[in-house]
């Protein structure tokens, strides 16, 4: 058999593990860094310890790579006169297609959204008024097209003046889309405990979650250790909470995700001196994904932005002809021939038990879900034999779980 066929033959329910409600974390700890940490290097002993202990945890000459992305208040409710409640969920930008663009049009923008209680909204735009800097607007919602389960809405608004841009209006009217597994509403809280304290690029709508547990005081610690840190973005969709409902994992298509990395950031990489330790798994999807983008580029050094996006299956079914260096160097050298200092692009990238990991030699992340594409990926790092042993240690430890609960360190 193939390892494709393998792969793909994978039965989601061998990843899967009771998880009590009460195991869930609602709400994060007051003091972050408190959160316990399951630290376990390949080949050693699983050791309970705290997440402030990170920076003497990590090896020397580390580079620690997190996500910056933001997360937006990406849920707008709107009622109808008849009192039926229409829920609108922003996935991603339309028109225009660039994030930073959207939050700062003035009047009229297009997202792909989710629309919840849809049945209720026959036609028609929806409305809704608010206070924005002491003056009453008009947003309208408008449905387009459908594509799968989303829509394209068009939201207008009176701010064609130029005062009014599409971030103040989310500011104003919109909530923090907490996951759906808390099974509870939003909180005033959340929209800080929600957000890592290094996010500063909007566009996600779930955070990065591995990086909550880091604190002002621990970043500092790990700048006096000598431990690099660099930002990278990918802004994570509504896919991430996406179940895998399909018996194999062959038949659950991943989500795509916007992806960008700075082109002085892939140099570092390249001239790393120690290992690559990637917080969180969109950061770890983001870095994993640069070596395939890398090959893309050494079989046809011209592609454009749609033959560089990583498909769900490359990494099994493209053979690994060059070294990462070689992959990295590729990235670097076609944003040179663009005049750019930044790649841009996508990825639909699955990392199951039998991908191979080219740059990532260390992770910190949290607690997943059963039967998720999450859990799939730390075992693919760890083992398929060991992931289950350190859930075990985890649950007969008292650990908290899922979005707001502990975390990992995992090095191999």
């Amino acid at each position: 058999m193939s390892l494709i066929d393998e792969i793909r033959n994978l039965r989601i329910a061998d990843y899967d593990y009771p998880l009590p409600d009460e195991r869930i974390a609602k709400h994060p700890l007051a003091q972050r860094e408190q959160c316990k940490l399951l630290y376990y290097k390949c080949g050693e002993p699983m050791q309970q310890r705290h997440f402030w202990e990170v920076p003497s945890l990590l090896p020397e000459h580390s580079t620690l790579i997190y996500n910056n992305t933001r997360v937006i208040n990406a849920r707008l409710r709107f009622r109808k006169e008849t009192g039926s409640t229409i829920e609108i969920f922003c996935l991603e930008p339309v028109l225009p297609r660039d994030y930073e663009q959207i939050f700062q049009t003035t009047g009229h923008c297009v997202w792909q959204c989710l629309v919840g209680n849809s049945k209720r909204w026959k036609q028609g735009a929806l409305t809704q008024t608010v206070t924005i800097d002491g003056r009453d607007i008009t947003l309208a919602a408008t449905r387009g097209e459908q594509r799968g389960n989303a829509w394209e809405i068009a939201f207008d608004w009176d701010g064609q003046d130029g005062q009014i841009t599409f971030a103040d209006v989310l500011d104003a009217i919109g909530e923090i889309p907490i996951p759906p597994y808390l099974n509870r509403g939003t909180e005033a809280s959340d929209s800080t405990d929600y957000q890592t304290v290094y996010s500063h690029i909007d566009g996600s709508v779930a955070a990065p979650t591995a990086g909550l547990h880091f604190t002002d005081e621990v970043l500092a610690e790990c700048d006096q250790r000598g431990i690099r840190r660099r930002e990278i973005t990918l802004h994570v969709g509504a896919g991430t909470f996406q179940p895998v409902k399909s018996e194999h994992i062959g038949d659950h298509p991943m989500h795509y995700e916007f992806i960008s990395v700075p082109r002085d950031v892939i140099i570092d990489i390249i001239n790393a001196p120690g290992p690559i330790i990637a917080v969180g798994t969109t950061s770890v999807r983001t870095l994993e994904s640069l070596y395939y983008i890398g090959q893309i580029l050494e079989e046809n050094p011209d592609a454009d932005e749609q033959a560089l996006t990583v498909t769900q299956w490359m990494p099994y079914t493209t053979p690994c002809q060059i070294s990462t260096r070689q992959a990295l160097q590729n990235i670097v050298d076609y944003l040179d021939r663009h005049h750019a200092d930044t790649y841009m692009g996508s990825t639909q990238l699955m990392i199951a038990p039998g991908f191979e990991y080219r740059i990532v030699n260390g992770m910190i992340t949290n607690f997943h879900q059963p039967q998720s594409t999450l859990l799939l990926l730390v075992a693919a790092f760890v083992g398929q034999d060991k992931w289950r042993p350190m859930y075990d240690y985890a649950m007969q430890n008292d650990f908290r779980f899922l979005s707001y609960g502990d975390a990992q360190l995992l090095l191999r």
